[in-house]
C-alpha cells in the first residue's frame, strides 16, 4: 500500500457544548518528519475492579475521518457504537487486544496496561511506522513512539483508539454481567459502584475480579 502525506491539520471544531475536539495536529507534524503512517494507540479498564483491561490502536485513512470523533468518555453510548462502526469502516487498520484479571494481578495493571497496548499494536494487519501512545508511558516495541499525556482529548488518533477499546470492553463486560448475575456489570463495566461493592461483600469475588485490587466496604 503507498501511503501519502495527510491533507493539511484537521483543524480544532467546537462542539455544540463548546468542547474542542482532538485535531491531526501531532499526526501532521510526524508526517512532516517523515512518518507517513502514524498509529494511535489507548487503553481503558484500568480502573476497574473486575475484568480485563483493553487495548486499541488504529491507523486512520486521513481522506476518510469519521466527524465527531472524541475522548470516549466524553461521547454518549449512541455516538461511540456509531463512531466504532464507522472507524471500522474507513480506517486503514484497526487492532484490539487485552490483558486478563489474572495478568493484571500477576504483573500490576501499568504493566499489564501497557502489555495490551503493545498487543495491540503487534496485531495490527499494517505496520506503522510511527506510534502515538495515550498516558506518560511507552510500550516496548523498536517502533518510535510518542506518548501524549491526555492524548485521547488531544490526538484524534488516540481518540478513535479509545472508541474501538471502549466499545469493545463494555460490550464483553455485558456478557459477564450474564455470567455473574448481581454484580451489574452491564452497568458498571467492573468499576466500584455502590451496587458492585454491595454484591461483593455479599456474596465475594467472581473469577474476572481482580484479586489485588482494593476496594472500600459500603
Amino acid at each position: 500500500m503507498t501511503l501519502k502525506p495527510l491533507p493539511k491539520t484537521r483543524t480544532s471544531r467546537k462542539t455544540r457544548s463548546s468542547r474542542i475536539l482532538p485535531t491531526s495536529a501531532i499526526e501532521v507534524s510526524k508526517n512532516a518528519d517523515g512518518y507517513l503512517c502514524v498509529a494511535g494507540v489507548d487503553e481503558v479498564g484500568r480502573g476497574c475492579l473486575a475484568g480485563p483491561v483493553v487495548a486499541a490502536a488504529v491507523i486512520l485513512d486521513f481522506e476518510s475521518v469519521p466527524e465527531g470523533i472524541d475522548d470516549s468518555k466524553r461521547l454518549s453510548l449512541k455516538k461511540r457504537e456509531t463512531l466504532n462502526n464507522q472507524i471500522h469502516e474507513t480506517a486503514l487498520a484497526v487492532s484490539i487486544a487485552h490483558c486478563t484479571p489474572e495478568e493484571i494481578d500477576e504483573i500490576n495493571i501499568l504493566r499489564a496496561s501497557l502489555l495490551a497496548m503493545k498487543r495491540a499494536v503487534e496485531s495490527l494487519p499494517l505496520r506503522p511506522d510511527f506510534l502515538l501512545v495515550d498516558g506518560r508511558e511507552k510500550i516496548t516495541t523498536d517502533l518510535p513512539q510518542q506518548t501524549v499525556i491526555g492524548g485521547d482529548g488531544i490526538s484524534v488518533s488516540i481518540a478513535a483508539a479509545s472508541i474501538i477499546a471502549k466499545v469493545y470492553r463494555d460490550r464483553w463486560m455485558k456478557q459477564f454481567d450474564d455470567q455473574f448475575p448481581g454484580y451489574d456489570f452491564a452497568s458498571n463495566k467492573g468499576y466500584g459502584s455502590r451496587s458492585h461493592r454491595i454484591q461483593l461483600q455479599a456474596a465475594g469475588p467472581t473469577p474476572i475480579h481482580r484479586k489485588t485490587f482494593s476496594w472500600t466496604p459500603v
